[in-house]
């Protein structure tokens, strides 16, 4: 189905939830930036929402989030205190400006905190924000939920929730430090469907130590038969010398590239072939679900159908982003906690997007997207597209540039090259498969 050319996949590249990548962000930013940026929502413009619960019961090996253990109850609570002082913050600052149209929440572990804590945070969004009927989703960890924090699902309407549960070989489980029986997940998605909530995501991967493809299809398999309506399938991304807990990963037993582009077409193979639509490079949906029927977007969620150019990112590291600038909270907890217990908004990081910026933003979104965009004014792209045109994975129609078949793993890559901010050293991205 794909040809393999491991030279083109060989340089890691950005997984482009952003244009520039938060690896642009420096500290010339701060409250102000955030203030003018929440100014100028258009009194109807739609907005969407993200609230970051950076607590999981149980640190998985590989994951790269910002993220700490929930075992303190008093660390929570304080939390939670200033993550609504926040929700205050920023509406007052909008004060009924913009059409709130969309609500995550996701970390860590959003049921990490108590159902009832969960419930609050919703309420305090509903009634402080002006929301137009806003599609709800939360990313939820199978393990440690129960009935009552689907009836917090249910009592808050939640449509949509994303399951973590990568693999569901009990090896490969625990050599990544994630140990959940499938019953587990069974018994979750049970519940999350009695709760209501019509789109169900499992997020699985490959390319895990020890992983061969009769264990990525077994898992696959199994997944099916609890039909979720949506999956994404990433590859594992190793790169221990910037998260320290994946020191606890065995480098010797993953697979190599080859073998890791050869569990891709595996998954792309077995989810088209039992009905799901490809979605950009790494998601799958049925065909009834949303993310099949809209126009695609991409954004710090990853892809997703959601119109909005407003996103307001809220909690420890969440990151906001609007048309001219990108804006990162502080992503230590005690300086979150000055911040917002002083009244300003925390934002630590980010940039404000130039022209150029945008313009590139919006090609590499278009390539990922819509696997086709307009390079008109972006300089001399052609020359570095041209291994890609020799393999025959890229068309050009004048100064339009669109993905061949079979050019889908080779999409992100093909992205890097519009990327004005890419230099040789790339040792903090993911390879592209």
């Amino acid at each position: 189905m794909w040809t393999y050319h491991a030279d083109l996949l060989a340089r890691p590249v950005p997984r482009y939830t952003s244009y520039p990548t938060a690896a642009e962000f420096g500290d010339a930013v701060g409250s102000d930036d955030m203030a003018a940026a929440l100014d100028r929502v258009g009194a109807e413009e739609p907005v969407s929402l993200y609230l970051h619960i950076p607590y999981c019961h149980e640190i998985c090996w590989y994951c790269g989030c910002n993220t700490g253990a929930a075992n303190r109850g008093a660390r929570l609570t304080a939390y939670l205190e200033r993550l609504h002082e926040e929700i205050v913050l920023v509406a007052d600052r909008l004060g009924g400006r913009g059409r709130v149209g969309r609500i995550a929440f996701g970390g860590g572990s959003p049921n990490a905190i108590a159902p009832a804590a969960f419930v609050r945070l919703v309420e305090r969004v509903v009634t402080r924000f002006r929301c137009a009927d806003p599609v709800l989703s939360v990313e939820v960890d199978p393990r440690g939920f129960d009935a009552d924090w689907a009836k917090a699902l249910a009592d808050t309407g939640a449509s949509r929730v994303s399951l973590g549960v990568q693999t569901l070989d009990p090896t490969i489980q625990a050599a990544i430090g994630r140990v959940q029986p499938e019953d587990d997940i069974r018994r979750t998605v049970e519940l999350l469907r009695g709760a209501g909530v019509d789109s169900v995501n499992f997020d699985l991967m490959y390319g895990l130590p020890g992983q061969s493809d009769a264990s990525l299809a077994a898992t696959l398999d199994t997944a099916l038969a609890m039909e979720p309506d949506r999956l994404a399938v990433f590859g594992y991304a190793h790169v221990p010398q910037l998260i320290a807990r994946q020191r606890r990963i065995d480098a010797s037993a993953l697979p190599d590239a080859g073998a890791r582009f050869a569990q891709a077409v595996l998954a792309h193979r077995f989810l088209t072939g039992a009905g799901y639509r490809a979605i950009g490079f790494d998601h799958f949906a049925l065909p009834e679900d949303a993310l099949a029927q809209g126009r695609l977007r991409r954004n710090f969620q990853g892809f997703t159908e959601d119109p909005a150019e407003a996103l307001i990112g809220l909690g420890a590291s969440a990151i906001s982003a609007f048309p001219d600038r990108l804006l990162q909270n502080e992503k230590n907890t005690g300086r979150y906690h000055l911040a917002i217990g002083s009244g300003r908004f925390a934002t630590a990081r980010g940039l404000h997007r130039t022209a150029e910026d945008r313009r590139r933003g919006r090609a590499i979104e278009a390539i990922l997207c819509q696997g086709s965009a307009d390079l008109a004014g972006l300089g001399c792209v052609r020359a570095r597209l041209m291994p890609f045109e020799t393999r025959g994975l890229i068309a050009w129609q004048g100064t339009r540039v669109t993905l061949a078949e079979g050019a889908l793993p080779y999409a992100r890559a093909i992205a890097a090259t519009l990327d004005a901010y890419r230099g040789e050293s790339a040792a903090r991205f993911s390879h592209a498969v």
